[in-house]
């Protein structure tokens, strides 16, 4: 054998091992953006056929409704974020495996469960808007999310006539969620006298509100009721992330459609603090994260306290790195752009609304002058 072939296998391998690291750093560059292609229905909203609507006079169509007589001081109705990824659908159908095992291993135990412990929840499935409509501003993805809303709107107005009875109420939305609440804060609470005296609280979790104008007052003060609590978050330091958020956030105007916040301001409550306000919380009032992915329902989570500071700068939370790994998003592609496996005010949020409840019955309780 010639010196020659040695050489040129050696050659040969690294060219190779070049072509294998350039097409490795290619694919890592563009993942995301293969990833979300993947997910994309490739249908135009307008000739797509949704899946079944929910009757929600069926059990069916809850994910949580307790039976019986009330057991709590209150209600608590809970509109869930995004839990189904897409790839066939726009719009979720209400029976999807996938889609399901995510609520009640990860979003029900993580951002229901702060509110147990004060109202009977309520949280309907509804045709959520997929995860893909929610990382593209298309016009397709607008509809898609338009038309969610409508299946919240059916399962409140049911809610409200079959079960609330007249009882208080705490309405609870995260991300996508909170974005439908908004509306249904808008379109029939605000604007119905009799609901609005029975809302204790709204809280908004990961969503972007308008400050200039809420469709109710704002949480201003602790213990405070029938206000709107409503925040997004990024981590301390990220002042082009925060920025890129608000520039891609969406808000209804007065015709129900999704319009862009940019250059209205937004609205930012403290959960640590429990109240809009632009002064740092120090880890030191931080009263617990919890981590409760996997949790059997109705079993408390250890809380982490002293994890994070917060404080609101031009709308937006910004939020100390926690110090326990546990409290880091993980998992796909796709579950990193959902709402995280946590809940890093946990414990605050629980505190928030037993105080504001607290105000409710003794304002409800106070003879007339």
């Amino acid at each position: 054998m010639s010196e020659a072939q040695p050489r040129r296998r050696r050659w040969l391998t690294v060219l190779l091992l070049g072509v294998v690291l350039l097409v490795g750093a290619t694919i890592g560059v563009y993942w995301g953006d293969l990833q979300q292609t993947a997910l994309d229905p490739k249908a135009p909203f307008q000739t797509y056929k949704p899946p079944p609507a929910p009757d929600y006079a069926r059990p069916e169509a809850w994910w949580l409704a307790p039976s019986g007589p009330p057991n709590r001081p209150s209600d608590v109705f809970f509109i869930a974020p995004t839990t189904y990824d897409g790839g066939r659908h726009w719009n979720a159908p209400i029976d999807d495996r996938e889609a399901d095992e995510t609520f009640r291993e990860v979003m029900a135990p993580n951002y229901v469960g702060p509110f147990v412990s004060v109202g009977r929840v309520f949280a309907p499935k509804y045709r959520q808007a997929s995860l893909y409509s929610l990382l593209t501003l298309r016009e397709d993805a607008r509809e898609a999310r338009r038309f969610a809303y409508g299946d919240v709107q059916e399962a409140f107005r049911t809610y409200v006539q079959r079960d609330n009875g007249g009882r208080p109420f705490i309405l609870v939305g995260v991300e996508q969620g909170g974005t439908l609440g908004l509306r249904l804060l808008d379109e029939e609470i605000a604007r119905d006298p009799a609901l609005r005296s029975r809302l204790v609280a709204a809280y908004l979790i990961d969503t972007v509100a308008p400050a200039d104008r809420p469709p109710i007052p704002p949480c201003v003060e602790r213990g405070q009721t029938g206000c709107l609590a409503a925040w997004t978050r990024v981590e301390e330091g990220k002042l082009d992330t925060a920025k890129r958020r608000l520039d891609r956030a969406l808000v209804w105007n007065d015709r129900g459609e999704l319009v862009n916040l940019t250059p209205r301001p937004a609205l930012c409550f403290n959960p640590v603090l429990g109240a809009v306000t632009d002064q740092a919380a120090p880890p030191r009032l931080h009263q617990g994260a919890a981590n409760a992915t996997g949790l059997e329902w109705g079993a408390r989570p250890a809380f982490l306290a002293r994890q994070v500071s917060a404080r609101c700068e031009a709308g937006v939370l910004h939020v100390s790195k926690p110090r326990s790994s546990s409290l880091r998003k993980s998992g796909s592609w796709a579950d990193r752009r959902k709402a995280p496996g946590f809940n890093l005010f946990y414990a605050d949020l629980e505190a928030d609304a037993k105080a504001r409840l607290a105000t409710y019955g003794t304002r409800s309780e106070t003879p007339a002058s």
